[in-house]
């Protein structure tokens, strides 16, 4: 993850530009379920998120349910997501963080990993 911080009065964020680049392990891809929990979890962010599919140079709102499941992200794509504004860095690491827990739908399903 690489990104930079700029900060005002007590440290507090004022914006940063960060990237991040994953593999999606999580056996169908994103289809609807985990398309949702993506989005959702980018909409709780103020910054702007956009993702991009296998080096495409097209980068999608990651806040757009159509876009991100648009995209037919399969399982072996690689993502790579940005996000600028406050509490980016945040948002790259809770999205990865998403992403390697493969959406969280083992727990939803009673599976174990």
């Amino acid at each position: 993850m690489s990104g930079s911080r700029l900060t005002i009065g007590e440290g507090e964020p004022l914006a940063a530009k960060c990237q991040t680049e994953i593999e999606v392990k999580h056996g169908v891809g994103l289809h609807a379920r985990p398309s949702v929990t993506f989005t959702r979890l980018a909409k709780s962010f103020p910054c702007s998120i956009e993702v991009a599919v296998n080096g495409s140079d097209i980068w999608l709102n990651g806040k757009s349910i159509i876009k991100i499941m648009g995209a037919r992200i399969r399982k072996g794509s690689i993502l790579r997501i940005r996000a600028d504004g406050i509490l980016a860095e945040e948002a790259i690491r809770a999205l990865k963080e998403l992403i390697e827990r493969n959406f969280d739908e083992d727990k939803k399903h009673g599976r174990t990993a």
